[in-house]
C-alpha cells in the first residue's frame, strides 16, 4: 500500500514561470467555468479604463493599458467569479448544512454563484430563501435588540469597494462601534501598523515607474509567481535593462528565477525566458531580522571603513542628520548583536549576507518589496521596521527609483483601509465623519480579527456580519474559531460563492448573493462604477462588463444601505441618494478624506489618478516630523524560536489558490498536482530524518517551552523541495490548525502564521517501510 501511494501527484517542475503552461491553464480555467464568448469579452474587459479591475491581486496597472493586461491567475479569477454553475434555493433544498460541512472547500466553491438570498432553518437543517425586505427587517430588528452596540463585528473583506467598504464603516459607526475585524489583520497590518511609527504613512512609497529607474529589487518573503502574477512582468523589464533583482526567500519559487512573457511572441516561441533573480538566498523561516540586521550590521562596517580610508561613505549621512532620528540607537543596538546567533538565527552563511550588503551599498537606488513571508510573525511590526531601517540608512525612500513595496493582496484591501476600515480611528477621522453626517460616532477602539474571534469566544459579541470574505478558514485556529461562531446569536454573509464561513450555523443565519466585479451594476441612475486602490495608491474605476448572473443579486453598496436603513429608523445618512448614483458616495469619500479631492472627474481619467503620499516626497508625518530608526529588541521573528528549534513550520499558498479560494489542486510550480496533503522540507532535512519523497509523517506543533502539543497534521506526504535548512511548509489555510489564537503579533494583531515550531514523526506505514522494506 505504502508503495502503491509513493509519488502520486509529485513530480519536479523544471518550466519557467508563465509560458505555455499559463496558457494552458487559462485555457482550462475557460472551459471548466464558463461559455467561451462571454469569457472572452470578460477577459478583454480586465484592467482596462472603462472594463472592470481584475478581482485577484493589487499590482498597478501599466499607464499604458495594454489590451491583455491580466495574467494567469488573473483569469481564473475572472472565470471563477464569471462562471456557468450556480449555486441555487433547489440545490440547498437538497442539501443540508451537515452535508455540506462534509466537503472540501474547493467543492463548495465549485457549485457556482449564489443566486437568491437565503435563511438558515434548523427544522430541515437547510438554508431556504427569503425574500430582501423580509430579511432586512429581521436583521434590523435583531441588531436593535442588543444593549451594546460592541457586540457586533463588522468584518470587511479586501475585494470590497471603496464605495461599498465607505459605506460599510458608515453603517458600522452610525450604529455605534468601531468593531472592523478586516482581511488586513490576516496579510499586511504589520504594514499599517509599522511603517506609520518608521516614515509617517503606512502605505509603500513606491510607484510603478519606479521601477524603470532603480538598480537593485531586494525581493523579500514573497513569491510573485502564484500571489501577484502581473509583477513578473515588471521584474522581467528590471532584469532586461541589467538592474539586479536579488531574492531572498526560505523556498525557491520559480517565480523569482525565471519567467516566460505570455505576451512575448519570441521568448513563447523559442521556448526561452527572462532570467529574474541574478542571486537566490535560502533565509531560514522566521529567520529575516536575522538576516536584516546582519546586512545593516555589515554596511555600518563598511561605512566605517571607507571613513578611515577617506573614501565616499555608504551611508547617507546628509539624509540621515536632516531627515530622521534614532540611528545612534540602532547602531548600538547593531554592534550589540552576535553574528554566530545571526547566523544560526537566519540560517544564512556570513558571505551570503555580505554580499546582499555589498550589492546594496553599490547600487544607486534600491526598492524593497516584501510580502506575507515578513509581515505574518509575532514580530511582524517590527519586520517591517527593519526593512524601513535599511532604506533609509541609504536615503532610499522619498527618491526616483527607490523606496519601500509592500505587496498587498487582494485588490482593494489597501482601499478599503484608505476610506476607513480601522478598528483604530484617528480622531481626524471620526471629527470628519461627524462635520459631514452629523451624528457622533464612538470615540473607543475597537476589534480586529483575532480580537473578534476572542470576543465571540467568551460570549461579548452576538453578532458576525461580513462583507465577503471567509473568515472562519482565513483566520488561525480553526478548533476554536469554529466552536465560537457557532455560538452566535446572529451571522450574516454577503457573498459571490458558498464557502466553509457560511456553513458555521448561528442562531440566525443569512446567505446573501452579491454582484461581482465582473458584472454590470445597475441602480436607479443608470450603470454604475466602482473604485479601487492598488498596492501602490493608485485609485482608478471599475465598471462591470457581464450579466448578472441572477436578477435576485444585489450591489454590495447596495446591500448595505439596506441593512443600514432597516437598522437605524432614525439615520442622519441619505442612503437612497448614494446608492441611486455611486457618484454620490464618492463626493462624501472626498468631502471626508481630503485626499480625494475632485474625486469624480479624476477617477474616469484612464488609469485613474495616485493618492498622495507623503513620505514619497519626504514628509514625514510622525509625532517628530522625522522618519525613525526603529530598535528591534532581539533578533527572533517569534518568541517561540528563541532555541531556534529543528524544525520551522510556514503556511503557505498553491499557485491553484488565492486566499482561502482554491481555483484547482495543483501546484504546478512546485511540482504537486491533484493534492494539498504535502509537507515540504528539504533534502539534507529529509535525508536527517530518513525520509523520501512520498513518506508521510505526522507533524506535532510545540509550545514556547518546547513540548509538544495537541496541534498536528497527520498523514503528510513528504516532498522534497529545494528550500532552507530547518524549514518545512504545508498550504494554508489547512495549517492554521497549527497556530493558537493567541499567538499574534503584539502590535499589529495579526495571527503568527510564520515559524510554528514543529517536531515530525513517521506514520506507521513509514516506520513498517523504513525498518528494512525501504523501495
Amino acid at each position: 500500500m505504502k508503495e502503491q501511494n509513493r509519488n502520486i501527484g509529485i513530480a519536479p517542475y523544471g518550466g519557467s514561470a508563465g509560458g505555455w503552461g499559463a496558457l494552458k491553464a487559462v485555457a482550462d480555467a475557460v472551459r471548466r467555468q464558463m461559455a467561451l464568448k462571454q469569457d472572452a469579452i470578460a477577459l478583454f474587459k480586465v484592467n482596462q479604463p472603462q472594463g472592470f479591475d481584475c478581482p485577484g491581486c493589487a499590482w498597478p496597472d501599466p499607464q499604458h493599458t495594454s489590451s491583455f493586461e491580466f495574467c494567469e491567475n488573473g483569469a481564473k479569477a475572472v472565470s471563477w467569479e464569471a462562471t456557468s454553475k450556480r449555486t441555487t434555493p433547489e440545490f440547498f433544498a437538497t442539501h443540508t448544512v451537515t452535508e455540506l460541512w462534509q466537503r472540501n472547500a474547493f467543492e463548495l466553491e465549485g457549485e457556482g454563484r449564489l443566486t437568491h438570498p437565503m435563511k438558515y432553518d434548523a427544522a430541515s437543517d437547510t438554508y431556504q430563501p427569503i425574500e430582501w425586505e423580509t430579511a432586512f427587517a429581521e436583521i434590523g430588528a435583531r441588531l436593535r435588540s442588543y444593549d451594546d452596540p460592541d457586540s457586533v463585528e463588522f468584518y470587511t473583506s479586501g475585494r470590497a469597494s471603496n464605495e461599498a467598504a465607505f459605506l460599510w464603516q458608515l453603517f458600522a459607526r452610525e450604529y455605534g462601534t468601531n468593531n472592523f475585524p478586516d482581511c488586513s489583520n490576516m496579510c499586511h497590518e504589520p504594514t499599517s501598523v509599522g511603517l506609520p511609527e518608521s516614515i509617517g504613512v503606512g502605505k509603500g512609497t513606491v510607484q510603478l515607474d519606479d521601477f524603470d529607474h532603480c538598480d537593485l529589487v531586494l525581493c523579500i518573503g514573497h513569491n510573485p509567481g502564484t500571489n501577484h502574477p502581473r509583477m513578473l512582468a515588471t521584474l522581467r523589464d528590471v532584469a532586461k535593462r541589467g538592474a539586479t533583482i536579488v531574492a531572498i526567500n526560505p523556498l525557491r519559487e520559480r517565480g523569482l528565477e525565471r519567467f516566460t512573457s505570455p505576451q512575448s511572441p519570441i521568448e513563447m516561441l523559442s521556448m526561452s525566458s527572462t532570467q529574474l533573480a541574478s542571486t537566490y538566498y535560502k533565509v531560514r523561516v522566521g529567520g529575516d531580522a536575522a538576516m536584516l540586521k546582519g546586512v545593516m550590521k555589515i554596511l555600518l562596517s563598511m561605512h566605517e571603513d571607507a571613513i578611515a580610508a577617506g573614501e565616499k561613505p555608504v551611508l547617507d549621512e546628509d539624509f540621515i542628520q536632516q531627515h530622521t532620528e534614532g540611528f545612534d540607537a540602532l547602531k548600538e543596538d547593531l554592534d550589540n548583536t552576535d553574528w554566530a546567533h545571526i547566523l544560526k538565527v537566519s540560517g544564512m552563511d556570513k558571505a551570503e549576507i555580505q554580499n546582499i550588503a555589498r550589492l546594496y551599498a553599490a547600487a544607486e537606488n534600491t526598492i524593497i518589496c516584501y510580502g506575507m513571508g515578513i509581515t505574518q510573525h509575532q514580530y511582524g511590526t517590527q519586520n517591517v521596521q527593519q526593512i524601513a531601517n535599511l532604506l533609509l540608512m541609504r536615503g532610499n525612500i522619498g527618491k526616483r527609483g527607490a523606496g519601500i513595496c509592500p505587496l498587498r493582496g487582494h485588490s482593494n484591501v489597501q482601499g478599503d483601509r484608505t476610506v476607513g476600515i480601522t478598528e483604530i480611528p484617528s480622531k481626524t477621522l471620526l471629527d470628519s465623519l461627524e462635520k459631514v453626517f452629523g451624528f457622533t460616532p464612538p470615540q473607543h477602539h475597537g476589534h480586529g480579527a483575532v480580537a473578534a474571534i476572542k470576543a465571540i469566544q467568551e460570549g461579548k459579541s452576538q453578532a458576525l456580519l461580513c462583507l465577503g470574505g471567509n473568515l472562519a478558514e482565513a483566520i488561525s485556529d480553526p478548533q476554536a474559531t469554529f466552536a465560537a461562531m457557532r455560538k452566535l446569536d446572529l451571522v450574516v454573509h454577503m457573498a459571490t460563492k458558498l464557502n466553509r464561513s457560511h456553513l458555521l450555523m448561528a442562531k440566525h443565519s443569512y446567505l446573501f448573493p452579491v454582484l461581482g466585479r465582473t458584472e454590470i451594476d445597475e441602480q436607479g441612475s443608470g450603470e454604475q462604477s466602482v473604485t479601487v486602490e492598488d498596492s501602490m495608491s493608485m485609485v482608478h474605476a471599475s465598471r462591470g462588463a457581464l450579466k448578472p448572473v441572477s436578477p435576485h443579486l444585489k450591489s454590495e453598496p447596495a446591500l448595505v444601505a439596506g441593512l443600514a436603513k432597516a437598522t437605524l429608523p432614525n439615520t442622519r445618512v441619505n442612503w437612497d441618494k448614494m446608492v441611486n448614483d455611486y457618484s454620490f458616495i464618492r463626493d462624501a469619500i472626498e468631502a471626508v478624506f481630503p485626499a480625494f479631492k475632485d474625486f469624480n472627474r479624476r477617477v474616469m481619467q484612464p488609469g485613474g489618478f495616485h493618492l498622495y503620499n507623503a513620505a514619497a516626497k519626504r514628509e514625514w508625518l510622525t509625532p517628530s516630523g522625522r522618519a525613525q530608526f526603529k530598535v528591534m529588541e532581539g533578533i527572533n521573528e517569534d518568541p517561540r524560536s528563541l532555541q531556534c528549534h529543528d524544525l520551522v513550520l510556514t503556511t503557505l499558498r498553491s499557485h491553484d489558490q488565492y486566499n482561502t479560494t482554491l481555483y484547482g489542486l495543483n501546484d504546478r510550480y512546485r511540482g504537486v498536482s491533484g493534492r494539498r496533503d504535502v509537507l515540504f522540507i528539504s533534502a539534507d532535512e529529509a535525508e536527517n530524518r530518513q525520509l523520501r519523497v512520498g513518506d508521510t509523517v505526522n507533524m506535532i506543533a510545540l509550545d514556547p517551552q518546547g513540548n509538544r502539543t495537541e496541534r498536528r497534521m497527520d498523514n503528510l506526504t513528504i516532498v522534497v523541495y529545494d528550500m532552507a535548512p530547518g524549514s518545512v511548509a504545508a498550504y494554508y489555510p489547512e495549517a492554521n490548525v497549527m497556530v493558537p489564537l493567541d499567538s499574534h503579533d503584539t502590535k499589529s494583531g495579526i495571527p503568527a502564521y510564520k515559524s510554528i515550531p514543529v517536531v515530525l514523526e513517521p506514520t506507521t506505514a513509514t516506520q513498517a517501510d523504513s525498518s528494512g522494506t525501504r523501495r
